[in-house]
């Protein structure tokens, strides 16, 4: 009888760390590909445009030059399908206190 609980215990463990291994896989090539391909692509370039000139190249937190564009929120499952109103300028030390 108790090692039915012991072998239900470990299975449970095992089960566990697989399921983890594979989120933890699954994030790495999701931030790596928004990272390397998304944030060097046409697509983003046009949009990080069309923000900064939103914005009148201004931070919206602090009102210095922006040189950088700030995602307010993810688009977790459709990377680069962000609406521009999820984007705002921001100044680097303004980026670098948010993350």
């Amino acid at each position: 009888m108790d090692y039915k609980i012991i072998l239900i215990l470990i299975v449970g463990i095992v089960g566990w760390f697989i399921e983890r291994s594979i989120f933890n896989w699954k994030s790495r090539r999701r931030r790596n590909y928004y990272r390397n391909v998304y944030l060097k692509s046409d697509a983003w370039k046009r949009k990080r445009y069309v923000v900064l000139k939103r914005d009148n190249w201004k931070c919206v937190y602090c009102g210095k030059r922006a040189t950088q564009v700030h995602h307010k929120r993810y688009a977790k499952r459709n990377i680069g399908k962000e609406p521009i109103k999820w984007l705002v300028s921001i100044c680097k030390a303004c980026h670098d206190k948010r993350h």
